[in-house]
């Protein structure tokens, strides 16, 4: 019985290792990918990049493509990441959730106050509230990656905790507020491709890919209702098992899968198509707008006063205790870098301005001026506190 716990104490470091690795890497790959998006965006092959992402395929454009259809793969790993933390993981008890959990509470809430101070009385840009209230897992990450053994692990696996319910908020907030008008019957088909998904859950189907292509067929439902297609991904991934007493639960079987498709292949894609923005005409007039610089006041500013105060709070009202063998100026450095709001920050941005391309463009400045300036700021701050605690 001893040995069995042992093991898979060991099973659960090794994938936390195996995750941790492939997020960060993931995360460096994303950082060259959006650098290499803003120089192609400002180069002689601007055009043929635009132009590229703007041609048509099956009644969809190719940027359309990525980010409803493509996105949903990565949303379908959100979905499972948030089913096995909740059940299995770091996040399976109310004691293990209250520290990453108000911590990713706080970093929510006070991006959003900021952003809705900078854009009050506006209706259509006070949409974009919740662009800043998401955290970009791989490149906070990616950052800590190359920091190695000056930050201990257990503030890489808060950070990830803190990731995955920022993820849960983030789709939430998608799900009620970025819904378009509503198709009922495809909603009603929708709801009822869902069942079938439950029922084959409860029928005790392992294999997995009869869940993927009844998955297919959610998407296309959700897409035609007017909620948005990504949120097909998550639903599928609550439907799919996890049988703790199998040695390898579909669940975790499809999540190994595809978390390298996902880290390598989805979110670099998506990365590439979405941060290329024209500095032709930007101005610092311009970047003193009230989107963009909304934006980065609440990633930079309101993510590092809402997780460390949040955290701090319940720490000191006994309802979480500091991770393992950190400090609180680490601590205040991970909350910096939670300012990096990089892909779902992004995303969100499409939702709230769908026909505003000049206001998209402001939302892209924002968010790199917002996370850029976090993720160095967090980086410097954590090398400072290493050194000192190395001393």
């Amino acid at each position: 019985m001893q040995d069995d716990k042992i093991r898979g104490s060991n099973g659960l470091q090794a994938f936390y290792r195996a995750f941790l690795t492939s997020e960060a890497s993931g995360g460096l790959i994303l950082m060259a990918v959006a650098a290499i998006a803003l120089i192609v965006a400002n180069s002689p092959l601007a055009s043929l990049y635009f132009s590229t992402l703007e041609q048509y395929v099956l009644g969809l454009s190719v940027l359309h493509w990525i980010n409803d259809a493509l996105m949903a793969v990565f949303f379908l790993l959100v979905g499972l990441e948030i089913k096995r933390e909740m059940l299995v993981g770091q996040l399976s008890t109310w004691g293990r959730r209250a520290l990453p959990g108000l911590a990713a509470l706080g970093g929510a809430v006070v991006p959003a106050v900021i952003y809705a101070a900078f854009n009050y009385g506006d209706a259509h840009l006070i949409q974009g509230w919740a662009i800043p209230t998401a955290t970009d897992i791989a490149f906070a990450l990616g950052v800590l990656s190359l920091l190695g053994s000056r930050i201990p692990v257990s503030l890489k696996i808060f950070l990830t905790a803190l990731a995955i319910l920022d993820d849960l908020f983030a789709v939430c907030i998608i799900a009620v507020f970025y819904t378009a008008d509503l198709s009922l019957p495809m909603l009603g088909l929708a709801g009822a491709t869902l069942l079938v998904l439950i029922a084959m859950n409860k029928l005790g189907v392992t294999r997995i890919l009869p869940y993927l292509l009844v998955g297919i067929v959610l998407w296309f439902f959700v897409f035609k209702s007017g909620v948005h297609a990504t949120l097909a991904g998550v639903a599928l991934a609550l439907t799919i098992p996890l049988r703790t007493g199998s040695t390898h639960p579909p669940l975790e079987r499809l999540e190994h899968t595809l978390h390298p498709y996902t880290a390598f292949l989805v979110i670099p894609i998506f990365g590439f198509a979405n941060a290329g923005v024209s500095f032709s005409g930007v101005s610092f007039a311009s970047l003193m707008g009230s989107v963009p610089l909304g934006i980065a006041l609440g990633l930079l500013v309101g993510k590092q006063v809402g997780v460390f105060s949040f955290a701090w709070l319940s720490i000191r009202l006994g309802l979480a205790e500091l991770p393992e063998h950190a400090t609180w100026k680490q601590l205040y450095g991970i909350g910096l870098l939670c300012g990096i709001g990089f892909t779902m920050s992004l995303f969100i941005g499409l939702l709230a301005f769908p026909n505003s391309p000049e206001l998209v463009d402001a939302v892209k400045i924002g968010v790199l001026l917002g996370s850029i300036t976090s993720g160095c700021l967090g980086a410097l701050m954590l090398i400072a506190v290493g050194k000192k605690k190395n001393a």
